[in-house]
């Protein structure tokens, strides 16, 4: 959530950095709602005041001997315009609050103009593409015509189960991507000092409006109706990002780096007719994610490191990939800036997103009420928040079979991986 006081002051200055993000601020409307309540405010103020002033003067009359009824009579009345007034103010902070949650973060400078990720700006390339003597195949088409592979990667009995946009893993592929999620754990943990967490798949609908999810992107959650109304959770930032939530942190506990490897649900609800076939989109898949919890002058320096610790593992299974500087019309709702990483898959002959690493600054933790005091005594700050895949499992895995398939169909087994399956080279493989 934007500062309110940003808005009040230079309300034309938010207008136009929210334009960028091909967002119209709906500017008449938030300064009617704001005269409206300074106005009920100050209404609200002068009743209370009169109300306290006339009170007195039962307590002056009694002690006189005099009849307190008429004043007693003006008391009750000034009470029920002073209630009324609240309940007025009370309801117009609650619409207030709720065009201010559909508000999104303000972009960076450095975030480029730009309408779709057609206009998102690449930072680099890393790894050569491989080179094929036949025809590279798409993931799905490899786990279905590959004997020894076939039925392993299996969307007919995923879709008995549950319906398209799922997928049932089998034996090789699914100790591939058992290994996979593994690896990330181990290297965020060992090599980038991230503590590991195992999170709630649930969450309450405040959780996703700390971090921004609502109440925007409602129709893109998987609700479970019910006593407590839980959510499914869409990534493990909700739940990492929130264990902050109304907290205070001392300056000595920061940064907070946390990693954990959870399911992930999306409902896809604008994806129709894309990525229709194979595991690109699914309503439910695995990711290691990535938050850290910062003070505000650390941010930019963090978003740059999580970018870095999301790439070291595109690294270390030598994928080739592309980082890019999304444009103000890709960006997220609560993201400031954010960095993409796409991965080559060359099936598709195209690179696609596998992390997008964003630096939100305030936004989540004014939502959360997340705060920090730099010594004992301070006054408690808004933390600042940022969040990254470290990264999509199931993408990876695709990236995998697709960059080390064979001619055969077999699957070379990228050597960091290799620990997990008895130093095999290849799955897939009938010899």
């Amino acid at each position: 959530m934007l500062d309110p006081k940003l808005l009040r002051q230079d309300i034309d200055s938010v207008a136009g950095a929210l334009a960028k993000k091909n967002f119209k601020l709906d500017v008449d409307r938030f300064q009617a709602l704001e005269a409206e309540r300074k106005t009920l405010q100050v209404d609200t103020e002068q009743l209370q005041s009169e109300r306290n002033a006339t009170s007195k003067q039962i307590g002056q009359a009694k002690a006189k001997g005099e009849d307190t009824s008429a004043i007693m009579t003006a008391v009750a009345g000034l009470g029920e315009r002073l209630d009324e007034k609240k309940k007025a103010l009370t309801v117009l902070q609650e619409e207030l609050d709720a065009m201010l949650a559909g508000i999104p973060n303000l972009p960076d400078d450095s975030v480029p103009e730009g309408r779709d990720e057609s206009d998102n700006q690449e930072v680099l390339r890393w790894g050569e593409l491989p080179q094929f003597d036949f025809e590279p195949r798409e993931h799905h088409v490899l786990a279905g015509e590959n004997a020894a592979l076939n039925g392993q990667m299996d969307f007919a009995a995923a879709a008995a189960l549950s319906g398209s946009r799922f997928v049932v893993l089998r034996a090789d592929i699914a100790r591939l991507h058992r290994a996979l999620a593994q690896f990330m754990l181990n290297t965020q943990v060992d090599k980038h000092g991230y503590q590991e967490v195992i999170v709630p798949l649930l969450v309450h609908e405040a959780a996703l409006m700390g971090t921004g999810q609502l109440p925007k992107f409602a129709d893109d959650l998987f609700r479970i109706p019910g006593d407590r109304d839980f959510y499914l959770i869409p990534t493990a930032e909700v739940p990492l990002t929130n264990l902050v939530s109304q907290q205070i942190v001392d300056a000595d506990a920061l940064p907070l780096k946390f990693v954990a490897h959870s399911n992930c649900f999306r409902s896809e609800a604008g994806a129709y007719g894309r990525d229709v076939s194979g595991m690109i989109r699914q309503h439910q898949f695995e990711k290691v994610e990535l938050v850290q919890i910062t003070k505000p002058e650390d941010s930019d320096a963090a978003l740059e490191a999580m970018t870095g610790h999301a790439e070291a593992i595109l690294r270390a299974l030598a994928l080739p990939y592309r980082k890019v500087l999304l444009c103000g019309g890709d960006i997220g709702f609560s993201a400031a800036k954010t960095y993409d990483l796409e991965v080559w898959l060359p099936g598709q002959n195209a690179y696609r997103e596998i992390s997008s690493v964003s630096n939100t600054r305030d936004f989540q933790a004014r939502r959360m009420q997340a705060r920090w005091r730099a010594q004992a005594g301070a006054k408690p700050e808004l933390v600042h928040t940022l969040n990254g895949s470290g990264l999509a499992v199931g993408r990876t895995l695709i990236a995998v079979m697709e960059n080390y398939q064979e001619a055969d169909g077999s699957i070379r087994i990228p050597e960091v991986l290799r620990p997990w399956f008895g130093e095999r080279t290849h799955i897939g493989s009938l010899a």
